[in-house]
């Protein structure tokens, strides 16, 4: 229960932190800061990038919705890949975010490694200088992705996010000091969060295993 209150606090305050609204301004700030924060369009912040020159040497990653950009032999992810469909996999680099074929559920990820990646994801770049763990809440967010949904191309199971459809979504752009801010607390709480789940699952083990020895 500690934990879904923390959740639900980082919930809380992310809702806070990353809506700024029809006056350009967030509800919640830090009080070093003032002023609108500037918007951009998706796709004057990011571009489409795609690069095959690889010898297929590089990790094969997959893209989730709870992990991120992950590589393959680190998560329940048994596909066989032929070498000539690697050919056409994209390379895809520390900092750069992606649109998978979930991301009408789940939002946009973000790859902190290098590898290639399947040529069904759209890959994307910034162009201008922004700090990369903002954008990665906030492309995560539910109210964006709910913009993504208004913009969804294909219907049922052929639902799909095209970078035409992102780019013309609306993007805060507050100055580089003030994502820093932001990016820090977010990571800070998400941390610590991390942190108390990782105890949790060693308590309950722990407390597994002495109950099943207890009667031998």
């Amino acid at each position: 229960k500690i934990i879904e209150g923390l959740e639900s606090l980082m919930q809380g305050l992310n809702d806070e932190l990353f809506s700024y609204g029809v006056n350009k301004t967030p509800r919640l700030r830090f009080s070093e800061f003032y002023g609108k924060w500037e918007e951009k369009l998706g796709g004057e912040m990011f571009k489409r990038y795609s690069n095959r020159q690889h010898n297929g040497n590089l990790p094969i990653v997959a893209v989730t919705q709870n992990k991120g950009v992950a590589k393959r032999e680190d998560i329940d992810y048994n596909i066989t890949v032929e070498d000539k469909s690697i050919q056409s996999y994209k390379i895809i680099e520390k900092g750069d975010f992606v649109i998978s074929l979930r991301s009408f559920e789940g939002g946009i990820e973000y790859s902190g490694i290098t590898g290639i990646c399947s040529p069904a994801y759209t890959i994307l770049k910034s162009q201008l200088p922004i700090v990369d763990n903002f954008y990665r809440a906030y492309l995560k967010k539910s109210s964006y992705i709910a913009q993504l949904n208004e913009r969804l191309e294909g219907i049922r199971d052929g639902k799909n996010i095209s970078f035409d459809n992102f780019s013309i979504i609306p993007l805060p752009y507050p100055t580089i000091s003030e994502q820093q801010k932001i990016a820090d607390f977010y990571i800070s709480v998400n941390s610590f969060i991390e942190i108390e789940k990782y105890i949790l699952e060693k308590y309950t083990k722990q407390k597994k295993y002495l109950l099943s020895n207890l009667f031998i």
